[in-house]
């Protein structure tokens, strides 16, 4: 488990998980929305460069996302995916309470960008996103990993069972 890409709905907890996996391990993590949204939630010409270089590295955690820019690059470079499955229910839940409170408090995100109330309405915020696309992204994980088998996968389908994992994982020794 050197180079782990963690898979999930917007609200499944990718980010929290990979900051923690990433500290337990002593491994370098990169966040690939900060690589991506520059001012103005503008895509930063520099993110595909950012993300290979990072990822072309010997060890690393970072999210799985942007599967549309950056095509199967993480999925064949990881040797370790982390599948956050958890119920639809939850991570609609996680996903709601964490815009609406990005959008009370302002705070800022990427640079400079901050959540506002006309953004929940857009059809491609990840509020939307995961209740829409739920189904589709459980589907498509699991066809990506039809095709990468060098993968090992870490299939987490709780809240408990991804705390327990992520306890287990801090004995590991590499």
């Amino acid at each position: 488990m050197k180079r782990v890409i963690i898979t999930g709905s917007s609200g499944a907890g990718k980010t929290t998980m990979a900051a923690a996996l990433a500290a337990q391990l002593g491994l370098p993590r990169a966040e690939l929305d900060a690589l991506h949204h520059g001012p103005g939630w503008v895509k930063r010409p520099e993110f595909e460069a950012d993300v290979d270089r990072f990822t072309a590295g010997p060890a690393w955690v970072c999210e799985e996302q942007y599967y549309g820019v950056l095509g199967g690059l993480l999925w064949e470079r990881a040797d370790t995916l982390v599948w956050l499955d958890l119920p639809r229910r939850t991570v609609t839940r996680r996903v709601v309470s964490r815009s609406l409170l990005r959008v009370l408090t302002r705070r800022e995100l990427w640079n400079g960008n901050r959540e506002t109330w006309r953004d929940l309405v857009d059809p491609d915020h990840p509020m939307r996103w995961a209740w829409a696309n739920y189904a589709k992204k459980r589907s498509s994980t699991a066809e990506r990993l039809a095709q990468h088998p060098h993968l090992t996968v870490v299939r987490l389908v709780s809240v408990r069972h991804a705390r327990d994992w992520l306890l287990s994982s801090a004995n590991y020794s590499g």
